[in-house]
């Protein structure tokens, strides 16, 4: 595909990225906010990140008078990015009266994730419809999810911009000889489905495999545990290993290790972790949940339905022990993965809803 760069005008007015918590979180969202600001700033946007207090996406209310602080206090006329995780679950009043342009990033709604009570989801859900109607545009990873915004949120498809997630370019996974070797990259939380996984997993034991989960094991401590639990009720102590959160280095190198990338998340508003498996030609196991099915090629893997163990339990059965049909998926994945943008893309698209 062609490369495009951010474009700048001539005149423009301070951009702040505005991120509840720690900016080096390894999470999709926040790696997005990252390279997307490095990226306006290689191209001469005057990007800048304003931390916003951790509590979001539940905040206090002395993290909403915090924020309406941290607000007030940027210069007048700025244009702030404010992410998802903390814009959905604001008040009209965080920003009432404030000499700013509000562009909201939405990875996903709030009000769909996974583990949320009935009467949360339901607060989250009017939090969000009220504070999207405020925001001067919109900007999305994902036709999946500016669809959701529209139809759910009534979001006008004039103030949304997509911006895709861009992928650096990876060399090709080298796989293992004898046992396959799994690998799924997720924070653990109940979104991302590993107990789905676990006990998948545990209906193919009679199979030659290694399964690696990458991600934090500490932000959802409740859901860690119960993970670990599964482990040990299905006898996969031996078969599977939680690698917590890795370097880019390491990561990199389970990326080239492994045979078949596997992730049963119950949604998703992109899927970066897809689109790094496909950068390195591994076939992918998934649900088909919000925009994995945009994501993720249909030649290049096989979805099967949300919460339903034994479902991915076959797809891999069939991946793992079929030889060929692996070697299919992975050429379409290395395929596919040659041609997904780039963050210059990604900034590019940013750029064009800051000079709208």
């Amino acid at each position: 595909m062609s490369r495009l760069r951010p474009t700048k005008p001539t005149c423009v007015p301070d951009v702040w990225f505005a991120v509840p918590g720690d900016l080096a979180t390894l999470t999709g969202g926040y790696i997005y906010a990252r390279r997307v600001m490095a990226a306006l700033l290689a191209a001469g946007w005057a990007a800048r990140h304003v931390a916003l207090p951790g509590g979001f996406p539940h905040p206090s209310r002395d993290d909403l008078a915090d924020t309406r602080r941290i607000f007030a206090a940027l210069p007048a006329k700025a244009i702030v990015i404010v992410d998802g995780l903390a814009y959905g679950a604001m008040t009209p009043e965080t920003v009432a009266g404030l000499d700013l342009t509000i562009v909201a990033l939405i990875h996903h709604p709030l009000a769909l994730e996974s583990g949320l009570t009935f009467a949360r989801a339901a607060i989250l859900r009017t939090s969000e419809h009220t504070m999207l109607a405020l925001a001067k545009s919109v900007i999305v990873p994902s036709p999946s999810t500016a669809e959701t915004l529209v139809q759910d949120y009534g979001v006008s498809r004039t103030r949304i911009v997509i911006a895709e997630p861009g992928t650096d370019p990876g060399m090709r996974a080298a796989g293992n000889d004898g046992r396959l070797h799994l690998l799924t990259v997720a924070t653990i939380t109940p979104r991302k489905g590993h107990d789905v996984l676990m006990q998948a997993l545990a209906g193919i034991k009679d199979l030659a495999w290694q399964s690696q989960l990458v991600g934090s094991a500490t932000r959802d401590p409740a859901m860690a545990q119960q993970v670990q639990r599964l482990i040990a009720e299905r006898g996969l102590s031996n078969r599977v290993v939680l690698s917590g959160e890795l370097t880019d280095e390491a990561l990199a190198a389970a990326y080239l290790g492994a045979d078949i990338f596997v992730l049963p998340s119950r949604h998703e508003g992109y899927g970066m972790v897809f689109a790094e498996a496909l950068a390195h030609g591994l076939p992918i196991i998934a649900c088909d949940a919000g925009a994995v099915s945009k994501t993720v090629p249909a030649d290049a893997g096989i979805l099967v339905p949300p919460d339903d163990p034994q479902a991915l339990a076959d797809a891999l059965r069939r991946v793992i022990s079929d030889t060929a049909l692996r070697q299919k998926l992975s050429e379409a994945a290395w395929g596919y993965g040659k041609k997904l943008p780039t963050w210059s893309d990604t900034a590019a698209a940013v750029a064009r809803a800051l000079n709208a």
